[in-house]
């Protein structure tokens, strides 16, 4: 699996294989070219101001446990399930609700969704689109809520949702299809845009 980091392409198996060998320092890379995503995913799953921890400790277990990562798999979706996980300890660990205001500001500083050089009056409605979005998938069950946000938030494909979550595919399609129906009638305007191309 090739992740495109900058201006050049990581050859995520070369770089595992070095690492496993024991070239530590070769494991930058990966933290490089995934971090922004990585702080997206802990953003967006709740973890508010803690996000850039909840990233480096996930980043650290992920290292530890690279010695059972599967050959041939994709490393995005193995890392966010341990982002995943990291939220949620960080989350119950703190015992507090984060707001929806904490959440959006923390998704905004994780990476900009919206170029410095748009017009302010576009960049205010997708402020607001994204706002309204945050605030109807806080009414959504946690599956549905996860499911949504790794598929069109995090802009993951169908199998590196299902990989992310760990579901088969099919649980996949039925969650995101219900979480979709529910978002509708609490979003009329809602379109979603499509993650990465599907792979079979």
């Amino acid at each position: 699996m090739r992740t495109r980091e900058g201006g050049r392409i990581v050859d995520e198996a070369a770089v595992i294989a070095r690492v496993r060998a024991g070239e530590a320092e070769a494991y930058a890379d990966l933290v490089r070219a995934h971090t922004g995503i990585a702080l997206r995913a802990a953003a967006a799953l709740g973890a508010g101001a803690d996000a850039e921890d909840v990233v480096q400790q996930a980043f650290v277990k992920a290292y530890c446990a690279l010695g059972g990562f599967r050959d041939g798999a994709s490393f995005k979706p193995w890392l966010l399930s341990i982002v995943a996980n990291e939220t949620r300890n960080t989350v119950r660990t703190a015992a507090r609700q984060r707001t929806l205001a904490g959440r959006e500001a923390a998704l905004a500083q994780a990476e900009p969704l919206i170029p410095e050089s748009a017009d302010p009056a576009v960049a205010t409605l997708e402020t607001e689109r994204r706002g309204a979005l945050l605030s109807a998938l806080e009414q959504l069950s946690e599956e549905h809520r996860l499911v949504v946000t790794y598929r069109y938030l995090l802009e993951m494909d169908e199998s590196e949702t299902a990989q992310a979550l760990g579901w088969p595919r099919g649980t996949v399609k039925s969650r995101l299809n219900r979480a979709l129906r529910k978002l509708g009638r609490l979003l009329p305007d809602f379109e979603p845009r499509e993650g990465g191309d599907e792979r079979e």
